[in-house]
C-alpha cells in the first residue's frame, strides 16, 4: 500500500520550495547548451558540470562517461559526456531508470522570441519562458527536485533510481546507443522499468501517458556547381545554378497537403484497423488546442481524428532549411556555388530506416538526372531512428496512471506521438524492459519553437507526479 502520510509530506514540501525549484530551472536555462552548434559545445559541457554539482549536493553517486569525439562542420569536437547516476541500492526495492537530456535547440532573439531565450522569465500567466524550460531541462531537474523534496521531508525514497542524462539528444544522440548496449548487463543490470519525461500532453488540459512514437530519417542534400559564388548579372543564364536544382528537387518531395511523393514510401505503413480507429474517439483533443499551439488555423485536416492519425500513425515529410544561400536582410545578387537542403521523414512502425534511405536516394538521383544539370548531387542521412511502441497495460503504466489520478484527479489519455525519441526503442530492445513516456509539459509548450515555455503549475505538479509515480511503483506487483 502507498504510504499516504509520506506522500502528503512530500507534496507539502514541494509546494513550500517551489520558488527555489523555479530559480534552479532559471539557472539551467541560462546555460545555452546547444549541441548542434560548434560555438556552444563548451556550454553543453558546462551544463553537465552544473548537473553533477547538483548530484553531489543530493548525494547521488555518479559516473561521467567520455564517449569520444565526432566531426561537426569540419571541426573535430569532443562529445558531451553521458552522466550515469545511482540513488539507492536496496535489493528489496524496485529499480527505475530515468532518462533525459541536458542539451537544447538553437534559439536567437531575432528568431521572434518575445524575450531573451536564455534569460528565463515568468509571464503573468505563470509561464516559465526560456529555451529548454520544457525540453528537457524542466523534466530532468524535476526528477532531482523530487529526490530533494523526499530528503527535506525526511521520508524514505520508495525505489532505487538509476539516471541516464545525455547532452546530444537534439543532435542525434551520438554515442548513446553504443553505451546502452555495452552497459545493458552492467550499469543498467537490475533495472525493472524505464521512465522518460521528454514529451508533452496531447492538449493543454488533460495529462496523458505515451506508449508510441514515430521514428525519424533526417537528410542533407547538397548540390555543387561553380568553383565559387558568381555575380548573377554576369553569369545568370549561362550556368546551371545549384539553388535552382535544389529547389526543383525539393518541390518533388511532398505536396502542400502533406502527401509524400517518393514512390514506395507508404508501402510498409500498417493499415488502420477498426479497433485502432475506435481508440481515437475517446481522446480529449480539439482543433482549438491545435490552433492555439500553432498560433494559426493552417491545419490540413478539419477534424480531430484525422489530425491525430496523421500526427501519430502516418509518415510525414518536412523541409527544414537551406545552407549556403544568402539569408541576411537586404539583397545580394549572388549565385551560390554550393547549397545544401535539409529535410526529414517521420516514420511509423513497420517502416525500416534502411529501406527509407534506399527509396530517398534513388528518388533524388532519378529526379536530378531528369534535369540534365552539369552540377553534382550528394545525399547524406544525418541520423535515423525506428518508430517505437510499448505495452500500455504493463504495471509501469498502471502505476503512472494511478499517480496521474492522484495529482490531477482524472484518468490520463493513452496516446502516441509524432515526435521521435530513438532512445525509447534502444532501451526497450537492449534491456528488454517496459518503457514509459510520462510527460511534464503541455501540448502548447512550443519545444523547438520560439517562446518555448513550461507552465509553473505543470512544473510543480510534475514534480509531485514523479514522486507519486515512484510511490505507486513501490506498491504495485510486477507481473
Amino acid at each position: 500500500m502507498v504510504n499516504e502520510a509520506a506522500l502528503d509530506a512530500f507534496y507539502k514540501t514541494v509546494d513550500q520550495n517551489q520558488d527555489d525549484y523555479v530559480e534552479r530551472l532559471r539557472e539551467a536555462v541560462a546555460i545555452p547548451s546547444i549541441s548542434s552548434m560548434v560555438d556552444h559545445r563548451d556550454d553543453v559541457v558546462r551544463m553537465s558540470h552544473w548537473l553533477t554539482s547538483l548530484f553531489e549536493k543530493l548525494g547521488i553517486k555518479y559516473e561521467v562517461r567520455d564517449i569520444g569525439s565526432h566531426v561537426m562542420d569540419n571541426v573535430d569536437l569532443k562529445l558531451p559526456p553521458i552522466i550515469l547516476g545511482t540513488y539507492g541500492n536496496d535489493p528489496n526495492k524496485k529499480t527505475i531508470l530515468v532518462y533525459g537530456h541536458y542539451d537544447v535547440q538553437p534559439a536567437l532573439l531575432e528568431d521572434g522570441w518575445s524575450s531573451k531565450p536564455f534569460d528565463m522569465i515568468e509571464s503573468p500567466k505563470g509561464q516559465l519562458i526560456g529555451r529548454g524550460a520544457s525540453d528537457d531541462k524542466g523534466p530532468i531537474i524535476g526528477w532531482l527536485n523530487a529526490i530533494e523534496a523526499h530528503q527535506n521531508a525526511e521520508i524514505d525514497f520508495p525505489v532505487n533510481l538509476k539516471i541516464c542524462f545525455e547532452g546530444m539528444e537534439e543532435n542525434g544522440s551520438e554515442g548513446l546507443e553504443k553505451l546502452i548496449a555495452n552497459e545493458a548487463d552492467k550499469y543498467f543490470k537490475g533495472v525493472d522499468a524505464v521512465c522518460i519525461s521528454d514529451n508533452y500532453w496531447l492538449g493543454v488540459t488533460k495529462p496523458c501517458l505515451t506508449y508510441g512514437l514515430r521514428g525519424i530519417c533526417a537528410y542533407k542534400v547538397t548540390v555543387c556547381g561553380p568553383g565559387k559564388d558568381l555575380h548573377s548579372g554576369v553569369f545568370g543564364g549561362t550556368v546551371h545554378e545549384p539553388m535552382t536544382d535544389l529547389f526543383h528537387l525539393f518541390s518533388k518531395l511532398v505536396t502542400p497537403n502533406g502527401d509524400i511523393l517518393i514512390p514506395g514510401i507508404n508501402d510498409d505503413v500498417a493499415p488502420l484497423t477498426d479497433e485502432e480507429n475506435q481508440a481515437y474517439q475517446s481522446l480529449e483533443f480539439s482543433l482549438s488546442e491545435l490552433h492555439s499551439a500553432i498560433e494559426s488555423k493552417t491545419n490540413i485536416y478539419d477534424n480531430e481524428i484525422e489530425t491525430l492519425q496523421h500526427r501519430w500513425r502516418y509518415p510525414s515529410l518536412s523541409i527544414h532549411g537551406i545552407e549556403g544561400a544568402f539569408s541576411s536582410s537586404g539583397f545580394k545578387t549572388v549565385l551560390p556555388a554550393k547549397v545544401s537542403g535539409k529535410f526529414s521523414i517521420r516514420i511509423v512502425p513497420n517502416m525500416e530506416p534502411k529501406r527509407v534511405d534506399e527509396l530517398v536516394e534513388k528518388f533524388l538521383k532519378d529526379e536530378f538526372a531528369k534535369l540534365g544539370s552539369k552540377n553534382t548531387l550528394s545525399t547524406e542521412c544525418l541520423h535515423s531512428g525506428k518508430a517505437w511502441l510499448a505495452n500500455p497495460n504493463h504495471w509501469n503504466y498502471v502505476a503512472a496512471s494511478k499517480a496521474v489520478e492522484r495529482i490531477f484527479k482524472c484518468k490520463p489519455d493513452l496516446t502516441r506521438e509524432g515526435g521521435s525519441i530513438p532512445v525509447t526503442l534502444t532501451f526497450q530492445d537492449a534491456l528488454n524492459k517496459n518503457v514509459l513516456l510520462l510527460p511534464m509539459g503541455r501540448g502548447d509548450d512550443g519545444a523547438h519553437s520560439i517562446n518555448e515555455k513550461l507552465d509553473r503549475s505543470n512544473y510543480i505538479q510534475g514534480i509531485k507526479l514523479f514522486g507519486a509515480y515512484l510511490h505507486e511503483i513501490a506498491s504495485c506487483k510486477a507481473e
